[in-house]
């Protein structure tokens, strides 16, 4: 990574504030233009509210269980990778005694483009706040609690997009807002950078010119179950029926843009989700980037059976693969218990080994997970699993998938960084800002041996 500053330069560079930083100047603004809300004293909502003792407890879910399930490897010296996708017609074939040599044909190479996504996280506190919190009543050490604090948020940010939702459909909207109800349940799958494309109930067609970014004016993705978009370009306004789709992810690609197939039937309408290679204006049915197995049932909910399960299982095999791992959401978690124990067949208890081609971790090494299995493969219930939407716009129940996670990795660029401004100046303000970032991607290198059940009833 020859183009990587030195930490030295980070140090200096982070110090000069708005555009001299090596952040650019979307992350560290002067005040008024972007600075956030930093801890204060003076404020109802400051830093020295009253409390108890000094340990701060968390009413939030900070698991990041399929984070921590993914193989880590470096990026290596990579742009992307190719993909054989033909063995080339008629170049094998039986030949007679005198008979002719087949036909010289060469296999079909397919390129995928992969680049580095960024992920950031900032906190901040005022001078006044950090002295005054380590007074008796106050909460200690403010940056270092919220070291603490935004260090649980940059994961969970992470955990949150690779699980993120390909596709919804919306159930009203304006032309540049796209409502996916009255909660943010299935609009937060949508971040703000993202560009999305539409396939249109009423033309019955894709808006597929350009991706639609998300993110208005104000700089936010979503509120109260709606999407906000910078600008249409659509023939009509957003209206129910119409399908949100991912044309570009501004960070991590998530594994259910990867679990996708082209024309996929969403909450009753089609999808053409994009993943890796953003040169192709979709997938084409049927083919090599969409041939990862997707059960549907039109946007209908139905309950769980073995039966779903069993032929993702066997599609994956057909088509070369080994499942190493389901991961599904605690709902439909309780569901297979119930199924299996309905018939007397027991999960059994086994700790997860993840398997990079012929090479295999010890057991529980990287995650030290004790889980569930089903048919040996082991079970991952994770809160963060993405649920489906009906042909009505109502949420149903967490997706499942069945991985081969031989040929799933994240691709560190760079692990995460912190670091901290204390340029008063820069800011314009008496403020000490933090951030932490990380540089990477969620990498797929073979879409057939992947699964995914959707449609499922909560």
């Amino acid at each position: 990574m020859a183009n990587n500053p030195s930490l030295a330069e980070y140090i200096s560079q982070s110090q000069r504030g708005l555009y001299q930083s090596v952040f650019g100047p979307g992350f560290m603004k002067k005040a008024g233009a972007g600075i956030g809300t930093p801890f204060t004293v003076d404020t109802a909502t400051g830093i020295f509210n009253t409390t108890y003792g000094r340990k701060v407890w968390q009413a939030l879910n900070n698991q990041t269980r399929f984070f921590n399930a993914v193989p880590r490897v470096v990026w290596g010296n990579t742009a992307g990778w190719r993909v054989r996708t033909d063995r080339g017609s008629g170049r094998s074939r039986p030949v007679t005694e005198t008979g002719n040599i087949p036909t010289v044909d060469i296999s079909d190479i397919q390129t995928v483009s992969s680049l580095p996504r960024i992920i950031s996280t900032t906190f901040g506190a005022s001078v006044k706040s950090v002295f005054t919190a380590q007074l008796e009543g106050g909460v200690g050490d403010v940056l270092a609690l919220e070291n603490e604090n935004a260090q649980l948020d940059h994961i969970k940010e992470i955990n949150e997009e690779l699980l993120a939702l390909s596709a919804a459909r919306a159930s009203g909207g304006t032309d540049a807002r796209a409502d996916f109800g009255s909660t943010n349940a299935i609009a937060k799958h949508f971040k703000i950078g993202d560009e999305v494309n539409r396939y249109d109930l009423n033309a019955t067609a894709h808006d597929i010119t350009a991706g639609i970014t998300v993110g208005g004016a104000g700089g936010t993705a979503h509120s109260g179950g709606q999407v906000t978009l910078d600008a249409t370009g659509l023939s009509d306004a957003w209206a129910a029926g119409d399908i949100m789709y991912i044309y570009s992810r501004a960070g991590f690609s998530s594994l259910d843009d990867m679990v996708a197939e082209d024309g996929a039937a969403v909450g009753g309408g089609v999808a053409n989700v994009r993943v890796f290679d953003l040169t192709q204006a979709g997938r084409t049915a049927g083919g090599w980037n969409a041939a990862a197995s997707v059960s549907h049932n039109a946007g209908v909910g139905r309950d769980l059976s073995l039966n779903l399960i069993d032929t993702a299982i066997q599609k994956i095999r057909e088509n070369g693969g080994e499942p190493k791992l389901i991961l599904m959401g605690h709902d439909q978690y309780f569901k297979l218990e119930r199924l299996l124990n309905s018939q007397q067949r027991y999960m059994g208890q086994e700790e997860y080994q993840v398997g990079v081609g012929s090479e295999r971790t010890f057991p529980g090494t990287r995650t030290g997970l004790v889980l569930a299995t089903y048919m040996g493969i082991p079970i991952l219930p994770d809160a963060d699993v993405p649920k489906s939407v009906s042909s009505t716009s109502t949420v149903l129940g967490s997706n499942i998938y069945v991985l081969d996670t031989d040929y799933i990795e994240m691709a560190i660029a760079q692990p995460t960084q912190y670091v901290e401004n204390r340029d008063y100046f820069a800011a314009n303000a008496l403020v000490v800002r933090g951030l932490l970032y990380t540089m990477g991607e969620m990498r797929c290198k073979n879409l057939w041996v992947q699964a995914k059940i959707a449609d499922l009833n909560a």
